[in-house]
């Protein structure tokens, strides 16, 4: 059943009581810090308080569990790509290293990147990277992929829309 307006509080409110300490308790197996496991058990909560579908939950423990795993697969993500950034920070020279400031300016910028990225279709994000990062020609990415090269234009202009509308 689909509504315009989020979860009412008194279903997140029982599913919060009823089920926060097991979802914390399966988080902390997931996740090697307890710092971690509770902000993602609060981001599950928080998704749920303001989704924009209200949906029938007759598995509360199964619906929570999916919005919990998508959380982890972007924390670590997000840990991942940080940890890459801060990887390559410690090959340059300490003159030309940002400030804590400007790396998380980067880091955010890096996060935002990756998040548009992940909301391509694989094929479009694939063709997307072999021509920004591997510097091939539209023709070669045809070719490496085997698709047209209508197909290789057409994944580049969703790219580069999606790449526009998060800048404005």
């Amino acid at each position: 059943m689909l509504a315009a307006d989020p979860i009412p509080s008194t279903t997140a409110g029982t599913l919060y009581s009823e089920h926060h300490g097991w979802l914390l308790a399966w988080l902390r197996r997931k996740l090697a810090c307890r710092d971690d496991a509770a902000e993602l058990a609060q981001d599950t909560f928080m998704r749920l308080l303001t989704a924009r579908e209200q949906v029938a939950i007759r598995e509360p423990r199964a619906y929570l569990t999916t919005i919990a795993s998508a959380l982890v697969i972007n924390h670590r993500q997000r840990a991942r790509l940080e940890q890459a950034y801060l990887d390559a920070l410690l090959i340059t020279s300490e003159t030309s290293r940002p400030s804590p400031e400007e790396r998380l300016i980067v880091l955010q910028a890096l996060m935002e990147i990756d998040r548009v990225l992940q909301a391509l279709p694989a094929k479009a994000r694939q063709v997307f990277l072999l021509s920004q990062l591997d510097g091939m020609i539209y023709a070669d990415i045809a070719s490496h992929l085997d698709i047209s090269l209508s197909t290789v234009k057409r994944h580049m202009v969703l790219a580069f829309r999606q790449c526009l509308e998060v800048m404005q």
